[in-house]
């Protein structure tokens, strides 16, 4: 069994406690590389954590991370959530870093991305009392996801994976088939268990897998998190001037190996209502439902899985 590391450090005056994550997909490394950075800078005295605590997890799923590949025996980042009879390497992984989650207030979740792009950060819903994602911590995540750096934060996760589900559900009905990812907390990944658990959080897209830019942009993340909640003495990063704001309404999935793309699509290519993004096997169209982008596009996927997201504007972070 592969051993699970955690690096984490108490200053002497209180604060909040701060929880940082890399590679919860063992081919998103960016992460990994920028908390290494912030670790030597603490070790060697640039950086000194003087209020609150701060818990660093370079590699989350270590057994994805020496693979060089995104799971290692499934997708950590679905159905997260400890289990009495593991099963799955991710299984412990869940039963090891649940309880850590659940011991901070925040949580900053690195990744990246397949396609190519620009860097962006996903937030959670507004504050609400509703039954599928109850938040109150809105204002929290708004202040720091305007400060890591990047123009573009995106909503609406949950939301539209479990619209996701009740269209997979119909479909499986229809075959007399079934799937282990046809309830919508199938898309509870770290920062829905993080909210769940109580706290806040949110996962920084640094850029395409190998973007030689994407640690620089988590290591900046890292550092204007620290400051911005003041577990550095540093002064408060200046919140960005301009924003890109995005909700994710729309998960569609590839159903069948011979599902094609129209074209090369990259997250964030704008999309107008009816356009043709991609043909299934017996040759119907795909089309968008409405003018907004694609978001997570994936050919790789396989079938019964995610193949796309679209997202249209939303004004909730407008200055």
């Amino acid at each position: 069994m592969r051993a699970f590391e955690s690096v984490h450090f108490t200053a002497t005056a209180p604060g909040v406690r701060l929880i940082v994550t890399g590679a919860v997909h063992g081919n998103e490394t960016c992460g990994t590389v920028a908390i290494r950075r912030v670790l030597d800078d603490i070790e060697q005295g640039r950086l000194a954590i003087v209020a609150g605590e701060v818990t660093f997890v370079p590699v989350t799923n270590p057994l994805a991370y020496e693979r060089g590949q995104r799971e290692g025996e499934r997708n950590l980042n679905r159905g997260l959530a400890p289990t009495p009879h593991p099963r799955e390497f991710e299984d412990h992984v869940a039963n090891w870093l649940c309880p850590l989650l659940a011991q901070h207030d925040a949580l900053l979740d690195l990744h990246s991305f397949r396609t190519p792009g620009e860097p962006f950060v996903l937030v959670g819903p507004e504050d609400n009392a509703g039954a599928l994602e109850p938040f109150g911590h809105a204002a929290r995540e708004a202040g720091l996801a305007v400060r890591l750096g990047v123009h573009r934060i995106v909503d609406g996760w949950l939301g539209a994976y479990a619209g996701g589900v009740e269209r997979r559900r119909a479909r499986h009905a229809l075959a007399g088939t079934s799937s282990r990812n046809m309830d919508a907390d199938f898309g509870v990944g770290t920062t829905e268990y993080m909210r769940r658990s109580g706290g806040w959080g949110m996962t920084l897209e640094c850029g395409q897998h190998d973007d030689p830019r994407a640690p620089e942009v988590a290591y900046r993340a890292i550092v204007q998190t620290l400051a911005h909640l003041e577990l550095i003495a540093a002064p408060n990063p200046p919140a960005a001037t301009r924003i890109d704001a995005l909700r994710l309404c729309h998960v569609v999935d590839k159903e069948d190996a011979g599902d094609r793309f129209s074209r090369a699509w990259a997250s964030f290519d704008p999309v107008r209502a009816g356009d043709v993004i991609a043909t299934r096997r017996d040759g119907t169209a795909v089309r968008a439902e409405f003018d907004g982008c694609i978001v997570f596009p994936s050919p790789n996927a396989e079938p019964g899985q995610e193949w796309f997201y679209l997202a249209r504007p939303t004004q909730r972070f407008a200055t």
